[in-house]
């Protein structure tokens, strides 16, 4: 129970002492006009209070990372706790607050308009079509699993549920932010904390310890290495370059940049500690690293939470728990779709104020995500953890090179994008799904690769400085 509480309070530290030493780097402007204001369209950019737009950004990032992967991390034992606070605080904290505070001072723009000013315009076109290709592929997969479990739910063919949620997004991405994800989104944000809050009630009231050993030793049953595994499986719950594809949906109804930290860090931290709750909840209710292995590998991350949230809410409670999962898969999967049309605007230069162009690109993108629902995309699935942790790191890198041409701390991001890309390199260089290299060696080549980032980032960095605050 103590590695828990003392969890929760870094975490709480974090954002109040980092998190505004975070801000404080970046620079505020609160007298400047966001683009929520500057850009008013009634569309994309609308101003919406505070409280809504730090419950969205909240529902937007979090997807099924924060449970599915702490679920998953958590065989490792306790140790994934410590990923997830130090994650939160000093890499996913600092990666959402950046990228997001980016889109709100670069008129509501998407990460592809930083890597094109800071690092190299054809590549930004790329980064721009990658983004694009994932985020649709995320919205299948967030279509899929959902539609899957209410059809479990109420014995319902799957293909109707598909067809329900894929008319559902389509919705959601035409239509003007604050009709439908304005309206009802803060509601199912508060669906999950409640049910979150009631688990972790329930928890306290099993009268065991949650922790049979309390060590930040490995404990795989399989004995999987801690690095890199476990930080490509705990994404949502710690980083997510999946959060900068979010970020300027709310970025552009955002009225003030000094209410930046509250919506970008504070949402991370609050995904940490739902992270930080699934996680205590896998290792406390099986008590046997064994046993829980068993059972994720036999009924999956779902079933898991299916059987922990029926036995400690009962019936209706799991019902509930398994249904507030539903809810942060699909708005997960239909501002993925959103985000998608919004990238592929800037890039291709479409008005998205013109409801048939809206409507068209918005055609097109969902056409391409139910593809993806009826081919098997198990294969490329595989390597999502690994793009969206790649992803994060390209992220952490344009906000180290724009930090560093504003002589600011840089160290902030240059740190976590230094331990990201060793930790994606290894993976892809190690795992069954890339070279299947030797672990010891794939370690040996990402730190001399990381080195060689490092040396280019100095290069491009040193001779060139803005004069304005406000110029890329």
């Amino acid at each position: 129970m103590y590695i828990f509480l003392c969890a929760v309070l870094l975490l709480v530290l974090g954002y109040i002492f980092y998190g505004k030493f975070v801000e404080k780097v970046f620079g505020i402007m609160p007298e400047k006009a966001t683009p929520a204001i500057k850009y008013s369209d009634g569309v994309d950019f609308v101003a919406l209070p505070v409280w809504k737009v730090f419950l969205i950004q909240f529902l937007n990032i979090a997807g099924l990372g924060p449970v599915f992967g702490a679920v998953l991390g958590a065989v490792y034992g306790p140790v994934a706790l410590l990923w997830i606070v130090f994650g939160s605080i000093f890499a996913g904290g600092v990666h959402d607050y950046m990228t997001g505070m980016f889109s709100v001072r670069f008129k509501g723009k998407t990460m592809d308009f930083m890597v094109k000013k800071l690092l190299h315009k054809k590549l930004s076109v790329l980064f721009a079509l990658f983004l694009a290709l994932i985020l649709v592929l995320v919205g299948a997969v967030f279509a899929l699993n959902p539609a899957k479990m209410l059809a479990d739910i109420f014995n319902m063919p799957l293909v109707l549920w598909c067809c329900i949620i894929f008319g559902y997004y389509f919705l959601t991405t035409v239509l003007p932010v604050d009709k439908v994800i304005g309206k009802f989104y803060p509601f199912f944000a508060a669906l999950l904390i409640g049910v979150t809050i009631a688990l972790l009630v329930c928890l306290f009231g099993m009268g065991r310890e949650w922790f049979a050993e309390p060590t930040f030793a490995n404990l795989h049953p399989a004995n999987k290495p801690i690095f890199p595994l476990m930080f490509i499986t705990i994404a949502c719950g710690a980083l997510s370059g999946f959060h900068s594809t979010q970020s300027p949906i709310m970025a552009r109804c955002l009225t003030n940049e000094k209410d930046g930290r509250v919506v970008f860090y504070g949402t991370m931290i609050l995904e940490g500690f739902i992270a930080l709750v699934w996680a205590t909840l896998g290792i406390a209710f099986y008590q046997n690293q064994g046993i829980y292995y068993e059972t994720v590998t036999k009924l999956g991350q779902g079933g898991v939470i299916g059987q922990i949230s029926t036995n400690l809410l009962g019936h209706i409670g799991g019902i509930l728990t398994i249904l507030s999962v539903v809810v942060l898969s699909v708005t997960s999967g239909d501002t993925a779709f959103r985000s998608a049309r919004l990238t592929l605007a800037e890039v291709f230069k479409i008005n998205q104020k013109n409801l048939l162009k809206r409507f068209v690109l918005s055609a097109c993108i969902l056409s391409v995500g139910i593809f993806f629902t009826m081919v098997d995309i198990t294969t490329l699935w595989m390597y999502f953890g690994w793009t969206n942790q790649t992803l994060a790191m390209i992220s952490l890198w344009t906000a180290s090179i724009w930090l560093k041409k504003k002589n600011k701390c840089y160290l902030i991001t240059l740190l976590p994008a230094l331990f990201m890309t060793m930790v994606s390199l290894t993976y892809i260089l190690s795992d069954k799904i890339g070279f299947r290299i030797d672990l010891f060696v794939a370690k040996i080549i990402s730190v001399v690769i990381a080195a060689g980032f490092l040396a280019l980032f100095f290069v491009k960095t040193k001779t060139t400085k803005n004069k304005s605050n406000d110029n890329v």
